[in-house]
Protein backbone atom coordinates (compact mmCIF):
# COMPACT_ATOMS: atom_id res chain seq x y z
CA UNK A 1 0.00 0.00 0.00
CA UNK A 2 1.19 3.43 -0.52
CA UNK A 3 2.81 5.66 2.23
CA UNK A 4 0.69 8.64 1.35
CA UNK A 5 -2.48 6.39 2.44
CA UNK A 6 -0.39 4.64 5.34
CA UNK A 7 0.47 7.77 6.40
CA UNK A 8 -2.80 9.60 6.29
CA UNK A 9 -4.58 10.86 9.96
CA UNK A 10 -8.06 8.97 8.72
CA UNK A 11 -6.05 5.47 8.63
CA UNK A 12 -4.13 6.77 11.79
CA UNK A 13 -7.60 7.20 12.91
CA UNK A 14 -8.75 3.46 12.22
CA UNK A 15 -5.76 1.68 13.49
CA UNK A 16 -6.39 3.37 16.96
CA UNK A 17 -10.10 2.04 16.85
CA UNK A 18 -8.66 -1.22 15.58
CA UNK A 19 -6.35 -1.60 18.77
CA UNK A 20 -9.15 -1.73 20.82
CA UNK A 21 -10.21 -4.99 19.22
CA UNK A 22 -6.84 -6.54 21.05
CA UNK A 23 -7.87 -9.52 23.39
CA UNK A 24 -11.53 -10.02 21.47
CA UNK A 25 -11.96 -12.84 18.99
CA UNK A 26 -13.24 -10.83 16.11
CA UNK A 27 -11.36 -12.02 12.61
CA UNK A 28 -10.62 -8.11 11.60
CA UNK A 29 -7.94 -8.43 14.20
CA UNK A 30 -6.78 -11.70 11.87
CA UNK A 31 -6.91 -9.59 8.82
CA UNK A 32 -5.30 -6.67 10.55
CA UNK A 33 -2.21 -8.93 11.47
CA UNK A 34 -1.82 -10.16 7.69
CA UNK A 35 -2.25 -7.53 5.69
CA UNK A 36 1.84 -7.65 4.77
CA UNK A 37 2.92 -10.54 6.28
CA UNK A 38 1.82 -14.38 6.60
CA UNK A 39 5.16 -15.12 8.93
CA UNK A 40 6.54 -16.68 5.58
CA UNK A 41 5.20 -14.90 2.14
CA UNK A 42 4.80 -11.12 1.47
CA UNK A 43 0.93 -10.61 0.89
CA UNK A 44 0.62 -7.83 -1.42
CA UNK A 45 1.29 -9.96 -4.36
CA UNK A 46 -1.41 -8.35 -6.79
CA UNK A 47 0.12 -4.67 -6.70
CA UNK A 48 3.66 -6.05 -7.60
CA UNK A 49 2.27 -7.80 -10.70
CA UNK A 50 0.79 -5.10 -11.90
CA UNK A 51 3.86 -3.18 -12.03
CA UNK A 52 5.84 -6.28 -12.69
CA UNK A 53 3.85 -6.64 -16.04
CA UNK A 54 3.83 -2.74 -16.75
CA UNK A 55 8.01 -3.48 -17.09
CA UNK A 56 7.92 -6.23 -19.14
CA UNK A 57 5.10 -4.66 -21.82
CA UNK A 58 7.60 -1.41 -21.98
CA UNK A 59 6.49 1.75 -23.47
CA UNK A 60 4.15 2.00 -26.41
CA UNK A 61 5.11 2.92 -29.63
CA UNK A 62 1.22 4.46 -30.21
CA UNK A 63 2.08 7.20 -27.66
CA UNK A 64 5.19 8.66 -27.03
CA UNK A 65 3.99 11.63 -25.91
CA UNK A 66 3.99 10.84 -22.00
CA UNK A 67 7.16 8.76 -21.76
CA UNK A 68 8.99 11.54 -19.66
CA UNK A 69 6.52 10.12 -16.76
CA UNK A 70 8.61 6.84 -16.75
CA UNK A 71 10.57 5.61 -14.05
CA UNK A 72 12.43 2.47 -14.14
CA UNK A 73 9.98 1.62 -16.90
CA UNK A 74 7.05 2.57 -15.54
CA UNK A 75 4.81 5.17 -16.06
CA UNK A 76 2.97 7.14 -13.10
CA UNK A 77 -0.45 6.39 -14.03
CA UNK A 78 0.57 2.46 -14.02
CA UNK A 79 1.90 2.72 -10.10
CA UNK A 80 -0.85 4.54 -9.09
CA UNK A 81 -3.45 1.64 -10.39
CA UNK A 82 -0.95 -0.90 -8.55
CA UNK A 83 -1.66 1.02 -5.36
CA UNK A 84 -5.74 1.29 -6.28
CA UNK A 85 -5.58 -2.66 -7.04
CA UNK A 86 -3.91 -3.53 -3.17
CA UNK A 87 -6.67 -0.79 -1.89
CA UNK A 88 -9.19 -2.57 -3.24
CA UNK A 89 -8.08 -6.19 -2.48
CA UNK A 90 -7.53 -4.25 0.92
CA UNK A 91 -11.05 -2.98 1.27
CA UNK A 92 -12.68 -6.32 0.24
CA UNK A 93 -10.52 -8.83 2.87
CA UNK A 94 -11.71 -6.07 5.38
CA UNK A 95 -14.98 -6.63 4.56
CA UNK A 96 -14.81 -10.31 4.51
CA UNK A 97 -13.68 -10.06 9.18
CA UNK A 98 -17.47 -9.23 9.05
CA UNK A 99 -19.27 -11.58 11.15
CA UNK A 100 -22.73 -12.89 11.34
CA UNK A 101 -23.86 -11.72 15.27
CA UNK A 102 -26.75 -14.13 14.52
CA UNK A 103 -24.89 -17.68 14.30
CA UNK A 104 -22.66 -16.07 17.68
CA UNK A 105 -21.65 -18.50 20.37
CA UNK A 106 -20.70 -18.06 23.93
CA UNK A 107 -17.11 -19.07 23.37
CA UNK A 108 -17.05 -15.99 20.47
CA UNK A 109 -16.97 -13.57 23.32
CA UNK A 110 -18.95 -10.45 24.30
CA UNK A 111 -21.57 -9.18 22.34
CA UNK A 112 -20.52 -5.37 21.83
CA UNK A 113 -16.59 -6.89 20.95
CA UNK A 114 -18.60 -8.64 17.82
CA UNK A 115 -20.66 -5.65 16.91
CA UNK A 116 -17.94 -3.02 17.48
CA UNK A 117 -15.33 -5.20 15.29
CA UNK A 118 -18.01 -4.96 12.81
CA UNK A 119 -18.16 -1.25 12.90
CA UNK A 120 -14.76 -0.98 12.51
CA UNK A 121 -14.65 -3.72 9.39
CA UNK A 122 -17.50 -1.57 6.96
CA UNK A 123 -16.43 1.80 8.19
CA UNK A 124 -12.55 1.09 7.28
CA UNK A 125 -13.05 -0.93 4.17
CA UNK A 126 -15.47 1.48 2.87
CA UNK A 127 -13.07 4.12 3.38
CA UNK A 128 -10.09 2.07 1.83
CA UNK A 129 -12.53 1.48 -1.00
CA UNK A 130 -13.54 5.50 -1.16
CA UNK A 131 -9.72 6.22 -1.52
CA UNK A 132 -9.26 3.89 -4.30
CA UNK A 133 -12.11 5.08 -6.37
CA UNK A 134 -10.58 9.13 -6.29
CA UNK A 135 -7.73 7.31 -7.25
CA UNK A 136 -9.40 5.97 -10.14
CA UNK A 137 -10.67 8.58 -11.19
CA UNK A 138 -7.86 10.87 -10.93
CA UNK A 139 -6.49 8.53 -13.77
CA UNK A 140 -8.66 10.34 -15.98
CA UNK A 141 -9.09 7.35 -18.15
CA UNK A 142 -12.61 6.21 -18.99
CA UNK A 143 -11.42 2.65 -19.95
CA UNK A 144 -9.67 2.03 -17.34
CA UNK A 145 -12.44 3.02 -14.99
CA UNK A 146 -14.96 1.37 -16.27
CA UNK A 147 -12.29 -1.98 -15.92
CA UNK A 148 -11.87 -1.78 -12.47
CA UNK A 149 -15.25 -0.75 -11.84
CA UNK A 150 -16.62 -4.45 -13.45
CA UNK A 151 -13.47 -5.93 -11.47
CA UNK A 152 -15.36 -4.63 -8.18
CA UNK A 153 -18.72 -5.59 -9.26
CA UNK A 154 -17.13 -9.43 -10.15
CA UNK A 155 -16.13 -9.54 -6.38
CA UNK A 156 -19.37 -8.34 -4.88
CA UNK A 157 -20.85 -11.37 -7.46
CA UNK A 158 -18.36 -13.64 -6.26
CA UNK A 159 -18.25 -13.25 -2.40
CA UNK A 160 -22.12 -13.44 -2.81
CA UNK A 161 -21.98 -16.85 -4.35
CA UNK A 162 -19.90 -17.84 -1.43
CA UNK A 163 -21.83 -16.23 1.18
CA UNK A 164 -25.56 -17.50 -0.59
CA UNK A 165 -24.12 -20.95 -0.36
CA UNK A 166 -22.85 -21.11 3.14
CA UNK A 167 -25.62 -19.65 4.98
CA UNK A 168 -27.58 -22.40 3.64
CA UNK A 169 -29.37 -24.57 6.39
CA UNK A 170 -27.81 -28.08 6.56
CA UNK A 171 -26.04 -27.42 3.41
CA UNK A 172 -22.03 -28.25 4.09
CA UNK A 173 -20.68 -28.31 0.13
CA UNK A 174 -22.27 -27.14 -2.49
CA UNK A 175 -23.43 -29.14 -5.21
CA UNK A 176 -21.32 -27.93 -8.53
CA UNK A 177 -18.53 -29.24 -11.25
CA UNK A 178 -15.27 -27.69 -11.56
CA UNK A 179 -16.64 -25.64 -14.52
CA UNK A 180 -19.33 -23.40 -12.15
CA UNK A 181 -16.02 -23.60 -9.21
CA UNK A 182 -13.91 -22.45 -11.86
CA UNK A 183 -16.42 -19.28 -12.87
CA UNK A 184 -17.33 -18.52 -9.12
CA UNK A 185 -13.63 -18.33 -8.25
CA UNK A 186 -12.70 -15.89 -11.73
CA UNK A 187 -15.08 -13.53 -9.81
CA UNK A 188 -13.71 -13.86 -6.62
CA UNK A 189 -10.17 -14.11 -6.66
CA UNK A 190 -9.23 -13.60 -10.26
CA UNK A 191 -11.29 -10.85 -12.21
CA UNK A 192 -9.13 -8.42 -10.06
CA UNK A 193 -6.00 -8.73 -10.69
CA UNK A 194 -6.60 -9.82 -14.90
CA UNK A 195 -8.53 -6.68 -15.41
CA UNK A 196 -5.90 -4.78 -13.33
CA UNK A 197 -3.22 -6.03 -15.66
CA UNK A 198 -5.37 -5.58 -18.45
CA UNK A 199 -5.68 -1.56 -17.51
CA UNK A 200 -2.19 -1.58 -16.93
CA UNK A 201 -1.35 -2.35 -20.52
CA UNK A 202 -4.33 0.41 -21.30
CA UNK A 203 -2.48 3.21 -19.33
CA UNK A 204 0.70 2.63 -21.54
CA UNK A 205 -1.24 2.49 -24.78
CA UNK A 206 -0.64 -0.72 -26.25
CA UNK A 207 -2.86 -3.07 -28.38
CA UNK A 208 -5.97 -4.86 -28.02
CA UNK A 209 -3.77 -7.61 -28.22
CA UNK A 210 -0.80 -7.02 -25.76
CA UNK A 211 -4.20 -6.18 -23.50
CA UNK A 212 -5.43 -9.69 -23.69
CA UNK A 213 -2.28 -10.89 -23.05
CA UNK A 214 -2.05 -9.46 -19.82
CA UNK A 215 -5.68 -10.40 -19.16
CA UNK A 216 -4.90 -13.79 -19.62
CA UNK A 217 -1.77 -14.07 -17.63
CA UNK A 218 -3.69 -12.11 -14.54
CA UNK A 219 -6.52 -14.49 -13.97
CA UNK A 220 -4.73 -17.99 -15.03
CA UNK A 221 -2.03 -17.26 -12.58
CA UNK A 222 -4.53 -16.26 -10.03
CA UNK A 223 -6.37 -19.42 -10.83
CA UNK A 224 -2.90 -21.43 -10.23
CA UNK A 225 -2.54 -19.46 -7.24
CA UNK A 226 -6.11 -20.30 -5.71
CA UNK A 227 -5.80 -24.01 -6.76
CA UNK A 228 -2.56 -23.92 -4.62
CA UNK A 229 -4.27 -22.43 -1.61
CA UNK A 230 -6.78 -25.16 -1.71
CA UNK A 231 -4.38 -27.71 -2.31
CA UNK A 232 -2.05 -26.95 0.80
CA UNK A 233 -3.80 -29.05 2.59
CA UNK A 234 -3.61 -32.48 0.91
CA UNK A 235 0.07 -31.81 -0.29
CA UNK A 236 2.24 -30.47 2.72
CA UNK A 237 4.51 -32.91 3.98
CA UNK A 238 4.67 -32.40 7.34
CA UNK A 239 1.03 -32.39 8.72
CA UNK A 240 0.84 -33.85 12.19
CA UNK A 241 -2.34 -31.26 12.64
CA UNK A 242 -4.80 -31.81 9.94
CA UNK A 243 -5.94 -28.64 9.33
CA UNK A 244 -9.61 -28.22 8.40
CA UNK A 245 -10.45 -27.13 5.37
CA UNK A 246 -13.02 -26.29 2.94
CA UNK A 247 -15.49 -28.69 1.47
CA UNK A 248 -16.03 -26.90 -1.39
CA UNK A 249 -12.43 -26.15 -2.24
CA UNK A 250 -11.21 -27.62 -5.64
CA UNK A 251 -10.06 -30.74 -4.52
CA UNK A 252 -13.15 -31.31 -2.78
CA UNK A 253 -15.08 -30.16 -5.73
CA UNK A 254 -13.37 -32.79 -8.12
CA UNK A 255 -13.70 -35.46 -5.56
CA UNK A 256 -17.73 -35.15 -5.63
CA UNK A 257 -17.32 -35.22 -9.43
CA UNK A 258 -15.70 -38.29 -9.89
CA UNK A 259 -17.57 -39.64 -7.09
CA UNK A 260 -20.56 -38.59 -7.12
CA UNK A 261 -22.76 -36.12 -5.03
CA UNK A 262 -24.75 -39.00 -2.99
CA UNK A 263 -21.92 -41.18 -2.11
CA UNK A 264 -19.53 -37.53 -1.58
CA UNK A 265 -22.45 -37.03 1.02
CA UNK A 266 -22.62 -40.24 2.55
CA UNK A 267 -18.54 -39.93 3.18
CA UNK A 268 -19.28 -36.37 4.81
CA UNK A 269 -22.17 -37.69 6.74
CA UNK A 270 -19.77 -40.91 7.98
CA UNK A 271 -17.11 -38.13 9.03
CA UNK A 272 -19.37 -36.17 11.50
CA UNK A 273 -19.08 -36.86 14.90
CA UNK A 274 -21.59 -36.09 18.10
CA UNK A 275 -22.37 -32.69 18.17
CA UNK A 276 -21.62 -32.13 14.53
CA UNK A 277 -18.01 -31.94 14.74
CA UNK A 278 -16.29 -32.47 11.63
CA UNK A 279 -13.44 -35.31 11.55
CA UNK A 280 -11.38 -33.21 8.82
CA UNK A 281 -8.81 -36.07 8.70
CA UNK A 282 -10.90 -38.56 7.54
CA UNK A 283 -12.22 -36.83 4.57
CA UNK A 284 -9.17 -35.64 4.15
CA UNK A 285 -8.14 -39.37 3.69
CA UNK A 286 -10.79 -40.31 1.44
CA UNK A 287 -10.70 -37.10 -0.67
CA UNK A 288 -6.35 -38.35 -0.93
CA UNK A 289 -7.74 -41.61 -1.63
CA UNK A 290 -9.41 -40.69 -5.10
CA UNK A 291 -8.73 -38.81 -8.03
CA UNK A 292 -9.34 -35.10 -6.51
CA UNK A 293 -5.95 -33.75 -5.40
CA UNK A 294 -4.00 -35.19 -8.86
CA UNK A 295 -6.69 -33.47 -10.79
CA UNK A 296 -6.30 -30.34 -8.80
CA UNK A 297 -2.63 -30.31 -9.01
CA UNK A 298 -3.22 -31.27 -13.11
CA UNK A 299 -5.62 -28.03 -13.09
CA UNK A 300 -3.07 -25.83 -11.47
CA UNK A 301 -0.43 -26.68 -13.49
CA UNK A 302 -3.15 -26.53 -16.70
CA UNK A 303 -3.35 -22.70 -15.62
CA UNK A 304 0.19 -21.95 -15.31
CA UNK A 305 0.88 -22.87 -18.80
CA UNK A 306 -1.47 -21.33 -19.91
CA UNK A 307 -0.32 -18.34 -18.04
CA UNK A 308 3.55 -18.68 -19.37
CA UNK A 309 1.80 -19.03 -22.90
CA UNK A 310 0.71 -15.71 -22.08
CA UNK A 311 3.99 -14.32 -21.28
CA UNK A 312 5.48 -15.32 -24.61
CA UNK A 313 4.26 -12.08 -26.33
CA UNK A 314 6.28 -9.96 -24.02
CA UNK A 315 9.98 -9.01 -24.89
CA UNK A 316 12.63 -11.02 -22.45
CA UNK A 317 13.48 -8.87 -19.52
CA UNK A 318 13.89 -9.10 -15.84
CA UNK A 319 10.09 -8.33 -15.54
CA UNK A 320 8.91 -11.29 -17.55
CA UNK A 321 11.70 -13.58 -15.95
CA UNK A 322 9.94 -12.54 -12.33
CA UNK A 323 6.42 -13.10 -13.71
CA UNK A 324 7.24 -16.43 -15.06
CA UNK A 325 9.28 -17.26 -11.06
CA UNK A 326 5.80 -16.06 -9.44
CA UNK A 327 3.88 -18.96 -11.56
CA UNK A 328 6.40 -21.58 -11.07
CA UNK A 329 5.74 -21.22 -7.40
CA UNK A 330 2.27 -21.47 -7.43
CA UNK A 331 2.58 -24.90 -9.55
CA UNK A 332 5.45 -26.40 -7.87
CA UNK A 333 3.88 -29.06 -5.31
CA UNK A 334 6.20 -31.47 -2.71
Amino acid sequence: MSLRCLLSDELSNIAMQVRKLVGTKHPLLDTARGFVYDSRNNLQMRGLVVLLISKAAGPSTAELSFQHNMVSGIYSSQRSLAEITELIHTAFLVHRGIVNIGELKSCDGPLKDMQFGNKMAVLSGDFLLANACTSLAQLQNTKVVELISSAIGDLVQGIYYENSKSSEENCLTDDIGISTWKEQVFLSHSALLAKSCQAAMELAKHSAEIQDMAFQYGKHMSMSHKLHSDLQPFVKESSSDTVAFSLNSAPAVLHQEFLGREAWIKQIKEAQGKGNIMDYKKLQEAIKAGKGVTSAIDLCRCHGSRALAALERFPPSEARAALANIVYAVTRFP
